[in-house]
């Protein structure tokens, strides 16, 4: 256990050091200036986030993943689809409620939605489309057409919402797609695919492993876009306070609190539905009970001294360094939103857990450092032109139609685990680091760049684009091993059809 211990914290050491040398080496520039204290808490946030993204990927690898591949196994073996399905709907609707990360947005959106009733109406969109994404599985269907009608529903949803006066909730529509697949969500939920599909897909059951993500997230998206449409009161924002001038020990014990009742809520949930299916049709042995057990505790201690790190010290520090390079130079401000964007992402913890599903499902043929390659990219393009948004002032929909109509498009001309791969990539892409850093980075820039007044329509929405790039990125990937493939098997042909005839022997 030591040595697996180390090894995680190696690797969340190599995933954490680049964003925090960016901030460190920002500091001490002229475009930034961090006070002393801002500066030291970051820095102290930091090797806790190591920490904690350690013990959370130990806790994923032992409780989560088998957590939810016996659970989606066990179900699939009981002969009632209708109660395997109920139970599907229960489990996304307490998980999604308990979600940190959906937390955290709802925190930040409470001014203009009720924190308590969004988190309640995205936990039962979640639970909706994750029991379609059964069906999909159980028929066979492909994902990328299940995926074009959700999109045309949720677009022409959208056009209601714009239609209706309410533009502005249009972002945090979207951005809760984005948030609802965080570090609870994912390893759990992709794993409970991974059981399902091994036991109801037969051959296909690889590409069906995912998907599942992808369609949690549009079905977050289509409920509140749903609740938008009818929220009829005058809309305004208040600008939370991001500032870290209270008595530090009482922020951190805080935050502490807070965070400790939310991961012990939304773990809690996971482990009392996991060990009624238990008792009701799976019946482990002790030894494996044991082992989830222990697990369960790795992960409960890694999301704590996580979140309560990133809730502490990376917000105030994401949202001075908005603010400070839209006061210095725009140019400036574009470019380091790009490389926040290739950096971020690598600090997200179900980023690791999605890759690490990837190699094993796939046997190693889609490798980890290309997609992780392809997700840096991918985000770091969102939050660039996130930020080009706030600098001009225009429609989410102006990104978002396109590059859905896009990655669509691109599903027709790659291998399907690439879709699968790229759409649940979306998801995954968007968790705590973006909604604690990304997000308070771009509400510094835009009250500057364009006044409070501007925030709700302006700011939110870039975790939507850090949800929709990858999608692009990912197929691109696989695109480029579809004609890598092609030239390949043209060339072996060729070889074979200029051969000297001389040379071949006959056996007649």
């Amino acid at each position: 256990m030591y040595k697996q211990l180390l090894a995680k914290f190696i690797e969340s050491l190599k995933s954490i050091l680049p964003i925090t040398f960016l901030v460190v080496i920002l500091n001490f520039t002229p475009l930034i200036n961090l006070s002393t204290r801002e500066l030291l808490v970051f820095l102290i946030a930091a090797f806790f986030l190591v920490v904690g993204m350690s013990l959370f990927n130990i806790g994923a690898e032992m409780a989560m993943t088998p957590m939810g591949e016996q659970v989606g196994s066990g179900l699939s073996k009981t002969k009632s689809m209708g109660i395997v399905l109920l139970v599907c709907f229960i489990l996304a609707l307490f998980i999604t409620i308990a979600e940190p990360d959906l937390t955290v947005l709802a925190k930040q959106a409470k001014e203009v939605i009720n924190s308590s009733l969004l988190i309640a109406i995205v936990g039962i969109g979640v639970g909706l489309f994750l029991v379609l994404a059964i069906l999909r599985i159980v028929e066979g269907t492909h994902l990328s057409q299940v995926l074009m009608y959700a999109y045309l529903v949720l677009f022409a949803l959208a056009s209601v919402v714009l239609v209706s006066g309410n533009e502005s909730l249009l972002a945090i529509s979207f951005d809760s797609g984005g948030v609802t697949t965080g570090p609870i969500t994912v390893p759990f939920i992709m794993a409970l695919g991974v059981g399902i599909s091994s036991v109801l897909s037969g051959k296909n059951s690889n590409e069906n492993s995912f998907g599942i993500v992808a369609m949690c997230s549009v079905g977050s998206i289509l409920a509140v876009l749903i609740l938008s449409i009818f929220i009829k009161r005058e809309i305004s924002y208040t600008v939370l306070n991001y500032s870290l001038d209270e008595n530090l020990l009482s922020f951190i014990g805080k935050n502490f609190l807070l965070t400790m009742k939310d991961v012990t809520i939304s773990l809690g949930l996971v482990i009392i539905f996991f060990f009624i299916i238990q008792k009701a049709c799976l019946n482990l042995p002790r030894k494996k009970l044991m082992k989830i057990g222990i697990g369960i505790i790795y992960a409960y201690l890694g999301l704590l001294i996580f979140l309560t790190a990133v809730n502490t010290g990376f917000m105030s520090v994401g949202f001075t360094i908005g603010k400070q390079l839209a006061e210095k130079n725009q140019i400036i401000l574009v470019i380091i939103a790009f490389v926040i964007g290739l950096l971020v992402v690598l600090a997200e913890p179900a980023v690791h857990i999605l890759n690490t599903q990837i190699e094993t499902i796939t046997d190693g043929q889609v490798s980890k450092i290309s997609v992780l390659i392809a997700l840096s990219v991918g985000v770091g393009i969102s939050i660039c032109l996130s930020v080009v948004r706030i600098i001009f002032d225009f429609s989410l929909l102006y990104y978002l139609i396109p590059g859905y109509i896009l990655s669509l498009g691109l599903s027709f001309f790659v291998p399907r685990i690439y879709t699968a791969i790229a759409f649940d990539s979306g998801g995954v892409a968007s968790g705590p680091m973006t909604s604690t850093f990304v997000l308070p980075f771009a509400i510094g820039a835009c009250i500057v760049l364009q006044g409070e007044g501007k925030i709700l329509s302006d700011a939110f929405g870039i975790v939507a684009m850090v949800a929709m790039t990858p999608l692009i990125s990912i197929q691109l990937l696989g695109f480029r091993a579809t004609i890598n493939s092609m030239i390949k098997k043209n060339i072996a042909i060729r070889r074979i059809t200029e051969a000297d005839d001389e040379q071949i022997i006959d056996f007649m």
